[in-house]
């Protein structure tokens, strides 16, 4: 058995529970062990780590990111975000092209960032299968925490974009739903062959683009739509409605305009990135106000950076800024901790500090919404993997290769 850390006398926020001034929580063999209050004793033989004034909480999650498949400073050798070849690459995983090594990790690490989704680009209809990871690990099979997380899919700019360009299909967004609904007519009718093969046939043969589609149809992963304007968001209501799966909105930027619709079908939005420039025109209507409308409607939000549209250590920086637009406080800790670990179904491991989830947690010198604090000791499986130095101005990771 691994020594117990104990992290005493800080401002614990569980997020799932009222913060704990003057808490502590325990680290063991790779679990939370105790979530305590003032006065509590701590076990004999534990390492204590003094967070006095300090800020305890569970790592940030980024729920929808291109980190380790849209490497930084790699240029085109490492840019494997979009498999631009077929309109449907639904067999495609991300799992597949993440490199632990990617700089934007350790960025990550350093913004409160322990755990991502990484999707695939939106350059086609389908773009493939997404995979929830941690932050830190030797290879991308020790850093999973679900896999496959999602299906991605696109509607509006940009397959339209990307397609049109090549005078191919779909060069506009009825075709983009029509390549869509296609698809997922094919997956129904391979499903269907599956369970009653004709007579004297033999087995059916295998189709990797339909078992993924099939995943979805049957509500064992969340269909993940990207979609700013509001009539591409009203698109992917109404496909949902038509083919009975789960639908994440990703982006949704004008999803304000639909928030009582989207409230009342229980459909998460993954609202972001918030740092951009209106680059193009379904993003005219982009707002840090936005996340604080939806919440006021009743839609569960989660915020995310897209990286590396906004590098992905500054998804608090965001947050703060939404709450200064009108996003409570409260509402704004969840939209980076627990809202996105249920959205990529791994809420069961980590976003919040609960006894028996992940030893995957963040000591800050001070409120992370205030944009002066910092993160200043990191721990994953009950490790700590980072800590800043304020004498070097930087920060001071682990070696990997000693996991």
């Amino acid at each position: 058995m691994a020594q117990a850390i104990a992290i005493t006398g800080g401002r614990v926020v569980p997020v799932e529970g009222d913060p704990i001034d003057g808490g502590t929580v325990v680290l063991q063999d790779g679990t939370i062990a105790a979530v305590e209050g003032p006065g509590y004793a701590v076990p004999d033989g534990a390492e204590v780590v003094d967070a006095t004034g300090k800020w305890v909480l569970p790592g940030f999650i980024d729920a929808h990111a291109h980190v380790g498949v849209s490497e930084e400073a790699e240029g085109w050798a490492g840019q494997d975000t979009n498999e631009r070849t077929s309109p449907v690459t639904a067999q495609v995983r991300a799992l597949d092209a993440i490199n632990p090594a990617d700089l934007g990790l350790r960025d990550a690490i350093s913004g409160g960032v322990l755990a991502v989704n990484v999707n695939p680009g939106s350059a086609n209809p389908i773009g493939g299968q997404t995979a929830a990871i941690k932050c830190w690990g030797r290879t991308v099979d020790e850093m999973v925490l679900r896999e496959p997380a999602g299906l991605k899919s696109a509607l509006g700019e940009n397959p339209k974009r990307v397609y049109g360009e090549r005078n191919e299909t779909p060069s506009t967004r009825l075709g983009t739903a029509a390549v869509i609904r296609s698809a997922f007519v094919a997956a129904q009718n391979y499903q269907a062959k599956l369970i009653a093969p004709g007579q004297g046939s033999g087995p059916v043969e295998r189709d990797l683009k339909l078992e993924a589609l099939g995943r979805v149809l049957r509500r064992e992963i969340p269909w993940r739509q990207h979609c700013h304007r509001a009539d591409d968001i009203a698109t992917a209501m109404r496909m949902a409605r038509e083919f009975g799966y789960d639908l994440v909105i990703d982006h949704g930027t004008e999803a304000y305009l639909l928030a009582d619709q989207i409230a009342a079908a229980s459909i998460p939005v993954i609202i972001g990135p918030l740092f951009t420039s209106r680059s193009k025109v379904e993003l005219r209507n982009r707002s840090l106000a936005n996340p604080g409308r939806l919440a006021a409607a009743g839609v569960t939000i989660a915020i995310t950076t897209d990286h590396p549209v906004v590098p992905i250590h500054f998804l608090i920086h965001q947050v703060t800024l939404a709450v200064k637009e009108g996003l409570d406080p409260v509402t704004a800790l969840r939209a980076v901790t627990i809202h996105p670990a249920r959205i990529i179904g791994c809420a069961d491991r980590i976003g919040s500090l609960s006894v028996g989830k992940d030893a995957d947690l963040v000591i800050w010198s001070g409120d992370p919404l205030d944009v002066m604090s910092r993160a200043e000791r990191a721990y994953v499986d009950g490790r700590e993997i980072y800590r800043y130095d304020y004498d070097r101005r930087d920060g001071v990771f682990a070696d990997v290769w000693a996991r």
